[in-house]
């Protein structure tokens, strides 16, 4: 059984949420294209990139990045970018950012080409005996698994950009993606797909890892899908977080389950009433579907006292996971007293944690 939750507020300072991108792979040392490790604090990605392109008098566009991470930070990642000098790029320097390392590598970075991410956050105003509990919960997500919801940031401020992407859906979505910009426009219907799977996750979440006739399984190490005729026979591997059965991120190439849980990915959708074809008619080949993880891996769990009143949480996800999920199976309130993260800072691939 999992131990009891307990109090505690987190981020607030950007000091108390660190996260490091862990990479797919690290630049060869040769190759047309500038690998940056760059840390900023208390700033969105995409702020970064501005930055960055103002000072090498290039478009942000042409970076490339792996994830989106957190504003109300302290975060390191990669950027790349194609044709520049190594000098310029170690110069940059920004009152909320510094380049850490240079590398050279023979390809651009592309969203997704990250192992995951390792976050080391500090949570205040706990009390004694919380230690305990720390490590008891964070030893039952290691052998559980994490739910894998979608985080707060993945909405918008009040979420404002599900009901949009909703809005959207409900409409004629060829007249308003011409008032929209494109990746505004991607942004508030994927926040749609993410509320449509956090149902999924909720209606499921008292045996994340019980795989059920029906289910497509997901394969943790390849991230492939397969369809459980014997769940039986398919459970061993679920016991040892090889598999998981999986959710619906709605599109038309998504995989469809059979039976039982296809009808209740179904009820997901019609509980924010968009229609079925919905996500078919979207122009420039948006929201094609995919199927997601219910739950995720939680490696190298640990905690320590800080002083009297904190606590200091580490612990490793992979891609698209978010570290608030991780909170909500510790704390008794998953709120935190810093600004509102960057809207312009969350979106695809779990993005803010990414």
């Amino acid at each position: 059984m999992p131990m009891p939750r307990f109090g505690g507020r987190y981020k607030v300072t950007p000091e108390d949420f660190a996260v490091d991108e862990v990479p797919a792979y690290l630049p060869s040392g040769t190759g047309d294209h500038v690998w940056l490790w760059v840390e900023k604090r208390g700033l969105s990605t995409m702020d970064l990139l501005h930055d960055l392109a103002a000072g090498l008098d290039r478009d942000e566009r042409s970076f490339g990045i792996a994830g989106l991470k957190d504003a109300q930070a302290v975060s390191r990642q990669w950027v790349s970018i194609e044709h520049a000098d190594p000098a310029a790029c170690s110069a940059l320097r920004g009152e909320r950012f510094r380049v850490l390392e240079v590398a050279r590598h023979g390809n651009k970075l592309r969203m997704g080409h990250l192992r995951g991410n390792r976050f080391t956050i500090t949570l205040r105003g706990t009390a004694p005996g919380d230690l305990d509990k720390a490590l008891g919960n964070l030893a039952d997500l290691q052998r559980h698994g994490v739910p894998n919801w979608f985080g707060e940031q993945r909405f918008g401020k009040r979420g404002a950009n599900l009901q949009k992407g909703i809005d959207v859906l409900r409409g004629n979505a060829r007249a308003m993606a011409a008032r929209m910009p494109r990746r505004v426009f991607g942004l508030v219907l994927s926040a749609v797909q993410s509320e449509v799977f956090n149902r999924v996750v909720n209606a499921r979440v008292e045996a994340l890892g019980t795989l059920r006739a029906g289910d497509l399984a997901f394969r943790h190490d390849n991230g492939s899908v397969f369809a459980v005729d014997d769940p039986v026979r398919d459970q061993p591997r679920a016991e040892t977080m090889a598999i998981s059965p999986s959710g619906p991120m709605p599109g038309p190439d998504m995989l469809q389950p059979r039976g039982d849980v296809l009808a209740l990915e179904a009820e997901a959708l019609a509980a924010i009433d968009v229609p079925p074809d919905a996500f078919a008619r979207l122009p420039f080949g948006l929201c094609r579907g995919e199927r997601r993880p219910l739950r995720v891996p939680l490696q190298d769990g640990k905690a320590e006292q800080v002083d009297e009143r904190s606590l200091r949480l580490a612990f490793t996800l992979g891609k698209g996971a978010y570290a608030t999920s991780v909170l909500r199976q510790l704390l008794v309130d998953t709120i935190w007293f810093g600004p509102g993260d960057d809207a312009r800072d969350s979106g695809a691939q779990g993005v803010g944690e990414s």
